[in-house]
């Protein structure tokens, strides 16, 4: 694939191995970085794509996928950037596979939350009616990454966020010891006091949550 080659060669020329070291560090040395700033990443990211329009346009699943399977980070994002942009209301009822696929591939808390918000929150505005199969299917794995999409996956719905759905999944893992779950939990619920405080107020102070949980949900409410 042509876009992939040339992304490759460019991240390549412009890579940073000083910057890659520590951005391996900060991601607990998961993946190799080629050390780019998300500025410069974006641009060269950009540039190539406006070249290659078409191809990725016709291939857009295809190319994310192997993007996601590269070794580098970056070559991650930019997977997950393609399929933002492109498939934003045009998702197919069986790109759930791919999204699920993606969440538990390379997976780390900067991919999966991207994914969940952007692409399992989008999917599942656009078919409302796969929600509940999806969130049940996805919070009874035995996949930590996967519980965490279905806690995370209404971040941004504002108004339109199942506040009914949202509790059910923080009463299901709330006793959970997993650190990224109880996180999960409590920026759920703090985003969700954007758009209804007292909900949140009331339910956290009837439910017993672990402390991080809580602490995460209350964290900006006086």
């Amino acid at each position: 694939m042509p876009f992939i080659k040339s992304l490759e060669t460019s991240f390549n020329e412009n890579s940073n191995p000083e910057n890659g070291l520590k951005m391996a560090k900060y991601m607990r040395n998961h993946f190799p970085f080629f050390g780019l700033k998300t500025t410069d990443r974006r641009l060269i990211f950009k540039t190539i794509w406006k070249e290659n329009q078409q191809e990725v346009s016709e291939n857009i699943r295809a190319i994310a996928w192997k993007l996601f399977t590269k070794p580098q980070r970056e070559l991650h994002y930019c997977g997950i950037e393609i399929l933002i942009k492109e498939l934003k209301k045009n998702y197919k009822k069986e790109d759930i596979q791919l999204i699920e696929k993606m969440i538990i591939t390379n997976s780390w808390w900067d991919s999966v939350d991207t994914i969940a918000k952007y692409l399992l929150g989008e999917y599942l505005l656009e078919h409302p009616l796969q929600t509940e199969k999806v969130i049940e299917h996805f919070s009874n794995s035995e996949n930590m990454w996967l519980n965490r999409s279905a806690i995370l996956f209404q971040l941004g719905y504002k108004q339109k966020t199942n506040f009914d759905l949202l509790k059910s999944e923080c009463e299901k893992h709330k006793n959970s010891n997993e650190f990224f779950i109880q996180k999960a939990i409590g920026w759920a619920l703090r985003e969700y006091t954007k758009t209804n405080p007292e909900a949140v107020k009331n339910y956290v102070a009837n439910t017993n949550l672990k402390p991080l949980s809580k602490k995460e949900a209350l964290k900006h409410i006086l």
